[in-house]
């Protein structure tokens, strides 16, 4: 990308020459003229109307529910007790004479006019207290709704042993309760079988590869051996090599799924120096140019997780680049999170096949640098890990080629924010 273009809708700027420390984001264009603003209007008045909706609960509506049925029906019976009133006050004075029905129409006017007042107030008060019995009785009927969703936010892959086992009348909601203890149940085997079949396959296909691996370097260092079997020989281990990194690749893809077993108050700037230290002779030997800019960035979660997450950002930088590239790393807080930032460039990446580089055995399109070392898992587990740490991993195409990056995290509880946003 040359000097002074801007990047195209959909691609990221790359990062400058000494401005390192500025996140890369994706800019949004808006609209311009009358026609945006009577959307915008139009976009805005919706938003609150769906907004007022949604965050009515279940028990609300059906407070309201009650309350506008009692309120029909109570203007209901004030028609039908005006009408009624009129109808016998017009019976009573039916045989007095004209003059006298003239004279005495004031004063039923007037008993019709106290008795719609008095009825109307009643129907208020009574109303008022109709809502507040409506919103108590839906709150008890609701009350097993509510069981069960304590026990669903309570469970994880380590507790689904836990049931419902809701007592009570055999209606709908215990038929609900039932069936998601039955959903329970099926889950807690499954993830149980889950676990058996990642240590076994941790013990059943690491130990044949290393055996082959062992007797090839054993068969490879005899004195006697032939251009021809040696040349055979290295083609086996690499081969043998690649397998072994496709089989790590997976169990960590397996592992990284499932629920976090240990969590600790990590840095994430120290995690992506860590990274760094320990990938610099292959950066070193890529000609590659390296730029960094690592500020304190806690959060809470598996630090073998979180360094496995930052290496795989940055070897796949390493490995999909051009010669005479760059790698940039950075990390801090983004959008008020602790966050890693890798950008890289590269041959030019669509921007409708990023979201395909992160299924597993995805490399993109075309022939990238070092692609053939790769399994094709690397953002599959970033994704994996990301999300096991309830946090949001983002990819953009870099102008001019390349990718960018970004994992954002949680805040941990109990602070470790203090450092302003940066952009």
């Amino acid at each position: 990308m040359r000097p002074g273009e801007r990047p195209e809708p959909g691609q990221v700027e790359p990062t400058r020459p000494g401005d390192t420390g500025t996140w890369r984001s994706l800019n949004s264009v808006a609209p311009s003229g009358d026609g945006a603003e009577r959307s915008s209007a139009h976009t805005t008045v919706h938003a609150t109307v769906h907004r007022f909706t949604d965050n009515l609960s279940l028990r609300a509506r059906l407070t309201l529910i009650y309350g506008m049925l009692f309120f029909a029906a109570g203007s209901l019976l004030v028609l039908v007790n005006y009408l009624v009133v009129a109808v016998l006050l017009n019976a009573l004075l039916a045989e007095e004479s004209p003059a006298e029905l003239i004279e005495n129409s004031h004063y039923i006017e007037q008993v019709l006019t106290h008795v719609t007042r008095f009825s109307l107030l009643a129907l208020f008060l009574v109303g008022l207290l109709a809502v507040a019995l409506g919103y108590a009785v839906a709150g008890r009927a609701l009350s097993p709704l509510q069981k069960i969703t304590r026990i669903a936010r309570r469970l994880s892959e380590r507790s689904l042993h836990e049931r419902i086992a809701l007592s009570g009348p055999d209606d709908e909601i215990r038929e609900l309760a039932d069936t998601f203890d039955g959903m329970l149940e099926r889950l807690d085997r499954a993830f149980d079988g889950q676990r058996r079949f990642v240590a076994n396959a941790s013990h059943e296909l690491r130990t044949p590869l290393a055996i082959n691996r062992t007797l090839l370097e054993v068969a490879l260092s005899a004195p006697d051996v032939s251009p021809d079997l040696k040349t055979v020989g290295q083609t086996l281990l690499e081969t043998n090599a690649r397998h072994e990194r496709l089989i790590d690749g997976l169990l960590f893809l397996a592992k990284s799924d499932r629920e976090l077993e240990s969590k600790a108050r990590v840095d994430l700037s120290e995690v992506a120096g860590t990274v760094l230290s320990q990938l610099s002779g292959d950066i070193d030997k890529s000609g590659l140019s390296l730029r960094q800019d690592l500020r304190p960035a806690p959060v809470v979660g598996d630090p073998v997780l979180l360094e496995r997450l930052v290496a795989n950002l940055v070897e796949n930088a390493l490995k999909y680049n051009v010669d005479e590239g760059e790698i940039t790393v950075r990390s801090g807080m983004y959008e008020g999170m602790p966050a890693v930032q890798v950008e890289n460039s590269g041959k030019v990446i669509p921007a409708y096949e990023i979201e395909g580089l992160f299924e597993p055995f995805r490399r993109g399109s075309g022939d990238r640098v070092g692609s053939g070392r790769s399994a094709g898992l690397g953002l599959s587990i970033v994704r994996s890990v990301v999300r096991a740490h309830a946090g949001v991993v983002t990819a953009w195409p870099r102008a001019g080629g390349g990718l960018v990056v970004t994992v954002c995290l949680p805040v941990p509880s109990g602070g470790g924010t203090e450092n302003a946003e940066r952009r």
